[in-house]
């Protein structure tokens, strides 16, 4: 089973208590299925619980059965209502005129109540919603057929404190998140508070992740920071020693070099504790520092020789 689809059983399992509840679910059920027109409703899904729960819902809300209910089974089934006067109910019951092809709104007053916003949107997301698995990604959106609808339930949203975003896909109004703490409320707020601990849970095994990722990075920047230093400094002995300087130097930077020579793998760290006597990390920095200036100080005279003269 998809994430999605355990969503939606979860939410399948809200008791269904208050008719005005039951009616403003039906409301986002009807606003966000596959057909709502003044001839016909149509519903199609493929979740078992909202299969189940169908039925009960439009009993309660409506008080009518449906005309044609899918076969008991796994995969997609079909909802009708087309029946005069039970689709002249559901209009009534919505406050909507049941006559010709009329552009659907979202009706206000029904929805005056949090309770009732709250089963609106888990009716919406039952019969036209989908989520992302959020060990994959986060995106959660509702889409409905009606343009006035899709440009009012954002508004809707605003008012009950959350920031959804609005597209257009094939003829459908998408109302979508992409944050995972949005999508978490309005789990949360439809009723989903398991789902909404997972993804909760997803987005910080994320952030763990990336955590771990940008130590990672900046070690190996780190070390490969070392290496390069270690191979100046290697570098600059070699040349010291080959020009015949290194014997006129002092005992301390002498040491210094001979160290280095004998412990190529070691950090800078742990070369400073091998010392004798101790010495900080900074202290034996400053040597090596010193020791590589006076190998670049070397080929200064002579460069200076080969330029022409003006």
């Amino acid at each position: 089973m998809g994430f999605a689809a355990e969503v939606k059983e979860e939410l399948c399992r809200q008791p269904l208590k208050r008719r005005c509840c039951a009616v403003a679910e039906a409301y986002g059920v009807l606003l966000f299925c596959n057909t709502f027109q003044p001839q016909q409703v149509r519903i199609i899904t493929e979740s078992q619980s909202f299969k189940a729960r169908l039925p009960q819902l439009f009993r309660k809300a409506f008080r009518l059965d449906f005309d044609t209910i899918p076969p008991a089974g796994e995969g997609k089934g079909t909802f009708l209502i087309e029946q005069p006067e039970k689709m002249r109910t559901i209009y009534q019951t919505f406050g909507l005129e049941w006559a010709g092809s009329v552009s659907l709104h979202i009706n206000l007053p029904l929805l005056e109540e949090d309770h009732c916003r709250r089963a609106f949107f888990r009716g919406a997301f039952l019969a036209g919603g989908s989520i992302t698995d959020p060990m994959k990604g986060f995106h959660m959106e509702v889409a409905t057929t009606h343009y006035s609808v899709g440009r009012e339930t954002p508004a809707l949203l605003q008012e009950m404190g959350f920031a959804p975003k609005l597209a257009c896909r094939k003829g459908s109004q998408i109302i979508y998140f992409k944050q995972s703490n949005h999508i978490e409320d309005m789990l949360v707020t439809i009723g989903a508070s398991g789902a909404a601990m997972y993804v909760m849970s997803a987005q910080r095994a994320r952030d763990i992740r990336g955590s771990v990722n940008r130590q990672v990075n900046c070690d190996s920047a780190n070390l490969d920071k070392s290496i390069e230093a270690t191979q100046e400094q290697l570098d600059a002995i070699r040349q010291l020693e080959t020009a015949g300087v290194l014997p006129t130097l002092s005992g301390k930077l002498q040491y210094t070099a001979q160290l280095r020579m004998e412990h190529m793998e070691l950090s800078l760290a742990q070369l400073a504790a091998l010392c004798d006597p101790p010495l900080s990390k900074s202290a034996l920095n400053h040597r090596l520092r010193k020791l590589v200036d006076l190998a670049k100080q070397l080929g200064e005279p002579q460069a200076a020789q080969q330029e022409p003269s003006g």
